[in-house]
């Protein structure tokens, strides 16, 4: 009989024992100031200490707004603790008195905060883990804007420069992402009533990081970002519970390609499906190494190439992979990669070359009947 179980290694088991000593970690996260985070944040955690939850505001940044004020409630607050910089007192975060208070839950707002220079860590994030090593729950708010793989994108939306930023590491390892949510005409609205800034930073608001333009956009990001983190758990629940079976949740393309000059107009069909999904696509190009396959001459390698200069300058991610069956490499790279959409031309095999040889087109059909398979004709491309 065979046995397959593996014996704990010491590491292992010591990572397992500290994982499940931590505390739990969830973010609320908006694409701008002002949607209501924070105000989410502590109506959830009035109703969790009405129901005997200790949980208490570690730091909390109202920005003087009235309706988040009101939200407060029964909630008790750490003092924040006084440091000197460049003879200035400042207030800060106090996160041994946090740990010593010894909550179920602690609140801390705006997690990307620089912390003034001389304080234990840099940042508050890094606060927020030395709090959920001693096994207490954080509850934290964060904006899009201030991920560190989005700071250049973000720049060039906005013109602005982020300077606050945090790992992206941090969004993947929380527990739980909520996204508040609202119109970015609603959030306009609620700027121009006063509800987010004073008076005189209104109109200054709404001629730069308050645009129409910069919100849609900076929206659509927050809410791909979230679909991402929800993707990776259900793929997460797919592998746990043996789940086999693709579900298509988020679509994704891929384009088959080849040397031939027609794959070019397979691109550009990839481009358009991508961009009606506003989704992931992918061009992929198979080396084959099965002993007649024709070898890649000269004239190939540039046009291959000139196709992959097109996929990128389209927003493609480029693939190159080598095998001895076409369709079944291409079947395996969807099938990993969570592919629901496939676009590939029509086979220009000859009738006696398809029986000898067989078609790669439909032998990818027959590896992948749990995706769409758009098969182009070649008068169309």
């Amino acid at each position: 009989m065979k046995n397959d179980y593996k014996r704990t290694t010491p590491e292992e088991a010591l990572k397992k024992l500290t994982e499940e000593g931590r505390g739990s970690l969830k973010i609320y996260i908006g694409y701008a100031p002002g949607v209501g985070k924070t105000y989410a944040m502590l109506n959830d955690a009035n109703g969790r200490l009405n129901k005997g939850e200790k949980i208490i505001i570690g730091y909390l940044e109202s920005h003087q707004r009235k309706e988040t004020e009101s939200q407060i409630g029964n909630l008790e607050a750490v003092p924040r603790k006084s440091l000197e910089y460049n003879n200035v007192a400042m207030e800060e975060m106090d996160t041994e008195a946090i740990i010593g208070t010894k909550p179920d839950t602690v609140l801390i707002d705006e997690l990307a905060h620089t912390n003034v220079p001389g304080s234990k860590n840099k940042k508050r994030y890094e606060d927020v883990e030395d709090i959920l090593s001693q096994g207490i729950n954080v509850v934290s708010t964060l904006n899009i804007q201030h991920l560190e793989s989005l700071n250049d994108v973000i720049r060039q939306i906005t013109g602005i420069t982020v300077r606050e930023t945090i790992p992206d590491k941090i969004i993947e390892k929380a527990d739980e992402v909520v996204v508040i949510d609202i119109a970015p005409a609603a959030l306009q609205s609620r700027l121009k009533e006063g509800y987010v800034y004073k008076n005189d930073n209104i109109a200054r608001a709404l001629k730069n990081f308050f645009r129409l333009g910069n919100l849609n956009a900076l929206r659509e990001i927050a809410l791909r970002q979230t679909a991402e983190e929800v993707d990776e758990d259900l793929e997460e629940y797919r592998k746990e519970h043996g789940i086999k079976e693709h579900w298509h949740v988020i679509e994704r393309v891929m384009v088959c390609i080849s040397p031939s000059p027609t794959s070019k107009k397979l691109i550009r069909r990839g481009a358009r499906i991508a961009k009606r999904f506003k989704c992931e696509w992918i061009v992929v190009n198979i080396n084959s190494k099965r002993i007649f396959a024709p070898k890649i001459t000269e004239k190939d390698a540039a046009t291959l190439e000139g196709h992959f200069k097109l996929a990128r300058q389209l927003g493609a991610e480029v693939v190159n992979l080598t095998g001895k069956s076409i369709s079944k490499e291409l079947a395996q790279f969807a099938t990993e990669k969570y592919i629901t959409q496939i676009i590939i031309g029509h086979s220009t095999r000859t009738k006696i070359e398809t029986l000898l040889r067989g078609s790669t087109v439909t032998r990818l059909l027959k590896h992948t009947r749990d995706i769409e398979v758009h098969v182009i004709p070649n008068d169309l491309i």
